[in-house]
This record gives structure tokens, sequence and C-alpha cells, in this order.
């Protein structure tokens, strides 16, 4: 059995480094107490999702870095990421992983701006005269 396991979370353009590594449930972002970092309320729900549905959430601390895009994109990044770390733990976990749909990236991204135009939809008026 490892200390330590490893995982990369992704959101937009938000990434999260996760190591996992036996403890008692303690989660630490960028040096800092989860609550301190996200603000607690939504967040930390949103993070602990995985923990708690494979009731793991006493059994390992998490310990990530996380940087890019919004608060919010970060705390599904680090949703993400502790899913992933936690299939290196036990592969058993995947059924309800997947299931609750915490190992697939949320593909949604902004759009980029065309070429020529004004934005990635809107579009110069048209001048009949």
């Amino acid at each position: 059995m490892q200390d330590k396991y490893y995982a990369t979370g992704k959101r937009k353009t938000a990434v999260a480094r996760v190591w996992l590594k036996p403890g008692n449930g303690t989660i630490h972002v960028n040096k800092m107490n989860v609550g301190d970092y996200f603000g607690g309320g939504f967040a930390l729900q949103k993070i602990s999702r995985p923990l708690v549905l494979t009731a793991t959430d006493t059994t390992y601390d998490v310990v990530a870095t996380v940087r890019g895009s919004g608060k919010s994109s970060q705390a599904d990044a680090l949703c993400h990421g502790i899913a992933r770390a936690l299939l290196e733990v036990d592969a058993n976990m995947r059924l309800p992983l997947k299931r609750a749909g915490m190992l697939t990236r949320d593909p949604r991204a902004k759009e980029r701006k065309k070429y020529g135009q004004k934005g990635a939809r809107a579009r110069f008026q048209y001048s009949k005269r």
C-alpha cells in the first residue's frame, strides 16, 4: 500500500493537483484550510462529495494545489481530482463515482472569439446602405 495517491482534476481552465494520504479527513488547498480558501458553504459540499459518497471522508487527508479560472471552477476541478485519486486507492470505487458523474471532466468552457467579428457570438451589424 502506498502512502500517497496523486491525481489531476480539471474544469474550464482550472487545474487541481490532488494528493490523498491516510489521515483524519482534513482538506488543505494552496497551503490553506479549505474553509478559508473557498469561504465554506456550497463549495465545501461540492469538494467533499466524492469522499462522502465512498465513505472515506475520515480516512484520507487531501492536500491540493489549484490554479486558473474562478473559485467555482476550482471547486469542480478539486472534486474531479479527488474522485480520480480515490480510483488510485481502490478501483472498486469506480462504479459509484461514475454513476454520480464525478469521473467525467465537465467539457463546458468559454467559446473563443472568431476572427473578423466582435466576439464569440456577437456580429457586426449589417448595413444595407
